[in-house]
């Protein structure tokens, strides 16, 4: 939701008390959602330049994720904006506050002049070491679509960490058959080694326009990555962006080539994400320490915010291992 104007604020709330509920959140966590997601659209409404709040559930299930987004002009005093009390337009300055309290996971980073970015995950209390897993991800439709061609999945099976993304080929309707058909499929087949994973997707799509398709597994000592079509992985520190990696010529459904995997090395601090082709490459090449060292869901956000192209769908999905988030 594009948080232009102050109007916009009522309609975050109530989208946030619907998918809460739609997600399952029981007792007054679903008015807790839309106590958060008012507080930071009204954050967004009053202060910021470019804002923009994406309401969805929690990457690995079980809760709802509130993600806030500007382009300018930071916050000079983000501490004391954190206290209950603290205003600086004379209101009453519980926000930032409540959202810390109502939270089971609460991120914020800052940049001057650059813009803010914020996560507030609302789950109960049996899933709050979801919250705090190190996985972030955001999916939108191309502008003016309704219809998303893109999907993605993380799921944990046998000690590893597996991350799907798919693109469906071409947007709108026909691409958001054959995305939901990859990850039914993918479903089925996350357990099996990466190539058997792709030839059963490849299966599942041979009756649909056909995709793009990548995958990660995580182990404790390596990252593996298989994918063909533009499915882009990237792995990156707080310091540099390490590697980049794309993937095999051909399209899931028509001609799948015969899948190859590549090995990253565990590395302490590596964080690994994949993307479609709906964020723009070109951001590898101009990183700041600011995107860098962002936590997983705010790395998402942050390079579906300003990296994205809106003429087609896009998804980015940042995950490590089973860790906590700081």
């Amino acid at each position: 939701m594009r948080i232009d104007h102050y109007s916009a604020v009522h309609l975050a709330a109530e989208t946030a008390r619907t998918l809460a509920a739609r997600c399952g959140l029981p007792g007054a966590l679903p008015d807790r959602a839309a106590v958060v997601a008012s507080e930071l659209a009204g954050n967004l409404a009053k202060h910021a330049v470019s804002g923009s709040l994406y309401v969805q559930p929690m990457p690995l299930g079980g809760g709802l994720e509130v993600l806030a987004a500007d382009r300018g002009p930071g916050m000079p005093e983000i501490r004391r904006c954190l206290a209950d009390g603290y205003s600086t337009t004379g209101s009453l300055g519980a926000g930032l506050g409540a959202v810390d309290r109502i939270a089971a996971y609460f991120a914020i980073r800052t940049e001057i002049p650059g813009g803010t970015l914020a996560c507030a995950r609302i789950a109960p209390p049996d899933r709050a070491d979801a919250a705090r897993e190190a996985v972030g991800a955001v999916c939108v439709p191309a502008e003016r679509e309704t219809a998303n061609g893109d999907g993605y999945a993380v799921l944990d099976t046998g000690g590893s960490r597996t991350v799907f993304v798919v693109d469906g080929l071409g947007h709108g309707e026909p691409a958001a058959e054959a995305a939901q058909a990859a990850l039914r499929a993918f479903a089925r087949a996350a357990d099996q080694p990466l190539p058997d994973v792709l030839r059963t997707v490849h299966r599942a799509l041979r009756h649909t326009r056909g995709a793009a398709a990548g995958l990660l597994r995580h182990h404790p000592d390596r990252v593996e990555f298989a994918a063909v079509g533009n499915i882009r992985c990237v792995a990156l520190t707080a310091h540099e962006v390490r590697r980049r990696l794309a993937g095999q010529p051909g399209i899931v459904g028509l001609n799948l080539p015969a899948p190859q995997v590549r090995c990253l090395p565990r590395e302490p601090g590596l964080s690994v994400l994949l993307h479609s082709d709906g964020i723009d490459p070109a951001w590898t090449r101009s990183t700041s320490p600011f995107l860098l060292r962002l936590p997983a869901p705010l790395l998402a956000a942050a390079l579906a915010d300003r990296h994205r192209l809106i003429r087609d769908d896009a998804t980015v999905v940042v995950a490590g291992p089973h860790q906590g988030l700081t």
